[in-house]
């Protein structure tokens, strides 16, 4: 292990550090082969952990599916009625269009997302330790190349991508609701208004510009909020993982507290995108 490896700093950087692959003159490249690689470059790590959850989410659905009956249920089929009914009764109380998506868009938001999130409850140095081992062992590729970052939340694309189709969601649903008629006037015509039609007219800019902004801002805080929480989580995990065995007690300490952010920011993602949608569909303009 090279000196510089040994310092707080590289172990910090190396645990913030995605799997990468890029395509190159010279075929596929991995990790420090990607830095100049520009915006085609894959975080594998992020991708094969976010579908690999995602997989589990709907195994573990489709199963409780397939066993329910209508008599005594069992503590598995009572353990997923009630997150069921838990998101029923959020998107009931918040959505106030019509719409069969947005149960299922919710409960698979907050199943998924509290998924990606508990991944950071795992020793932060076991699954990368076991990816370098097997690099080591089975590719000849010292451990110190080889880079894994299990919690796809830490990852602004990942949760970018979350974001994004939120965003587009909501323009759907605004051009649905409205038609695309609508949908123009509420983004020029609000929220200044006048019975002048010159003055009108010439309050279209600003209303533009506002209306854009607002619009632009929720899937940009959607993005910046659960990445924020779950990236500065990680980071005191690496922090404590740092010292040593003396790590258990405080790695204990700080994974109970961290289960309330986990599931909270799985809530408050899954409310928002329920709010926005609301909003979106909403014929009130």
């Amino acid at each position: 292990m090279a000196a510089e490896e040994l310092t707080l700093q590289s172990h910090i950087q190396h645990h913030l550090t995605n799997a990468k692959m890029c395509s190159t003159e010279n075929g596929l490249a991995f990790n420090k082969a990607c830095s100049e690689a520009g915006f085609w470059t894959w975080h594998i790590d992020t991708l094969a952990w976010s579908i690999g959850l995602g997989i589990l989410f709907l195994m573990i659905f489709r199963s409780a599916a397939k066993k329910a009956n209508t008599g005594v249920p069992g503590k598995f089929q009572c353990f997923i009625e009630m997150i069921v009914e838990f998101v029923s009764d959020n998107v009931r109380d918040t959505f106030h269009g019509k719409s069969k998506l947005i149960a299922p868009l919710a409960l698979t938001i907050f199943v998924w997302v509290f998924l990606m999130n508990l991944m950071d409850l795992i020793p932060v140095d076991f699954l990368p330790a076991f990816a370098g081992w097997v690099g080591e062992t089975g590719f000849g590729v010292d451990s110190h190349d080889v880079y894994m970052k299990i919690v796809p939340t830490t990852d602004i694309n990942m949760t970018a991508a979350l974001a994004l189709g939120v965003f587009l969601l909501m323009i759907g649903y605004g051009i649905r609701m409205k038609g695309i008629g609508g949908f123009i006037k509420e983004l020029t015509l609000h929220p200044f208004n006048s019975s002048n039609m010159v003055v009108q007219v010439l309050l279209i800019p600003f209303n533009l510009l506002l209306e854009t902004i607002a619009l632009v801002a929720k899937p940009f805080s959607l993005a910046l909020r659960l990445f924020g929480n779950l990236y500065a989580g990680e980071l005191i995990f690496i922090l404590i993982g740092a010292i040593g065995l003396m790590q258990l007690p405080l790695h204990f300490v700080w994974a109970v507290f961290h289960i309330l952010v986990i599931v909270l920011q799985a809530f408050v993602f899954m409310m928002l995108t329920i709010v926005y949608l609301s909003m979106a569909s909403s014929e009130s303009h």
